[in-house]
């Protein structure tokens, strides 16, 4: 599940009795009607037109819920759905919480576990109709989502899926590693386990970081899809191109100071230079390492490129999480 917020709309008395319970309890916004917003309804944000709030909500909303009828649902959100990677998980339940609709984004937008959730705190039942869960297999998409790792060719998913339910073989593969596929068809899960630690000069344009960080990623042998985080000193947290680079990654961009980076155990690729300018002797690897947490490994050291220095640490999966299996 992304991290966006959580949003619930409701449309009757009832339904906005429910839905503010449930907006306190999950940490999320009501939107009604402005009919229900006067101050005997304190909590209740105004939902002017419908189609305008699924406009705004849809993309950067982590779950959508409506307390309605579900074809207000479908109607709403039918011209925003683009792919089950992007989408958020949306629930429709009646206004008084009987059913509980797993509408869109089952696995990996988490909606199928949290309509079990919202069923447990109105009473209801969830309502889940994806073929895994009916038949109690594990769904690939949904333990992916659990386990922090992102899908490399979703297109992958249906095919195994089906295998799955039909008993027969399939290959999962669990690494960031790029490697040949070992399998016919061959699904890529790829843990998200990797810090990029970023040194640069001031105002290094981001398509030139890009560049530069996508050869060290391919050079190291390693998918960008399981990079958790770009790191840098504090030194470099407003700098554009670091943000930027973040950004097309789709990870937040960290930094630290530099007493935390010169307290890291440990031995790194030491300058003078720019310890004199910066206050520590290496800001790529030691931000990595920093970045990766405790008994993390610096997995490719210092490399320079003009104007920008990268390095890459790995932190230690979690237990049970292999390399890859096939069944």
């Amino acid at each position: 599940m992304s991290a966006g917020p959580i949003v619930l709309a409701a449309f009757t008395a009832a339904g906005v009795r429910l839905g503010l319970g449930l907006a306190e309890a999950l940490g999320g916004r009501l939107f009604a009607p402005p009919r229900f917003c006067q101050h005997c309804q304190p909590g209740v944000l105004e939902l002017k037109s419908l189609s305008g709030w699924a406009d705004e909500w849809f993309p950067r909303a982590s779950v959508l819920i409506f307390v309605s009828a579900c074809g207000i649902a479908v109607r709403a959100i039918a011209p925003l759905i683009t792919r089950k990677d992007r989408d958020p998980a949306v629930l429709v339940l009646d206004e008084h919480g009987r059913h509980v609709i797993s509408l869109l984004s089952g696995h990996l937008g988490g909606a199928n576990e949290l309509a079990r959730r919202v069923a447990a705190l109105t009473g209801g039942t969830p309502v889940i109709t994806t073929a895994t869960d009916v038949n109690e297999v594990t769904a690939v998409d949904e333990w992916a989502a659990a386990n922090d790792c992102a899908i490399e060719n979703l297109e992958a998913v249906r095919h195994i899926s089906g295998r799955v339910l039909d008993g027969g073989p399939v290959g999962v593969a669990v690494t960031e590693q790029l490697q040949p596929a070992p399998w016919p068809v061959t699904l890529w899960l790829r843990p998200r386990n990797l810090a990029l630690g970023v040194g640069c000069k001031r105002g290094v344009p981001s398509d030139v970081l890009l560049d530069a960080a996508q050869d060290f990623l391919q050079g190291a042998g390693v998918s960008s899809l399981s990079l958790f985080t770009v790191a840098s000193l504090d030194l470099k947290k407003d700098e554009p191109g670091l943000i930027a680079l973040a950004g097309s990654f789709g990870v937040p961009f960290v930094t630290f100071g530099p007493e935390e980076l010169r307290a890291l155990p440990g031995r790194f690729s030491a300058s003078g230079r720019v310890e004199a300018v910066t206050g520590v002797d290496n800001v790529c690897e030691r931000s990595a390492v920093r970045a990766a947490g405790p008994d993390a490994v610096l997995l490719r050291s210092k490399t320079i490129y003009p104007g920008v220095t990268l390095a890459l640490a790995r932190r230690p999966a979690p237990a049970g999480l292999g390399q890859g299996a096939e069944r």
